[in-house]
């Protein structure tokens, strides 16, 4: 995983959220209530494809075409790049 605009590399397992795989890495991320409803993690998805474990999280349809993610509900399916909202 890569974040932008700090260019931080990191590994995150396919059944990993984005978020706590950033975390355990050393990286201080914002985040709340790690469950996809506060939005405090906000991202956008730049490249790559990921799954959110939870059907509908706390975005709404226009963010999801627009590449927004919740990286504390979010499992990588691919090398994946974020860049914070």
């Amino acid at each position: 995983m890569r974040l932008e605009p700090q260019g931080a590399i990191f590994d995150c397992a396919a059944d990993q959220p984005l978020l706590l795989a950033g975390l355990a890495a050393g990286l201080a991320l914002p985040w709340s209530c790690r469950n996809g409803t506060c939005r405090t993690c906000l991202s956008h998805l730049i490249e790559g494809r990921i799954e959110h474990s939870i059907p509908w999280p706390g975005l709404s349809a226009e963010e999801k075409a627009e590449g927004c993610i919740l990286p504390c509900v979010a499992c990588p399916r691919s090398d994946v790049t974020l860049q914070r909202a």
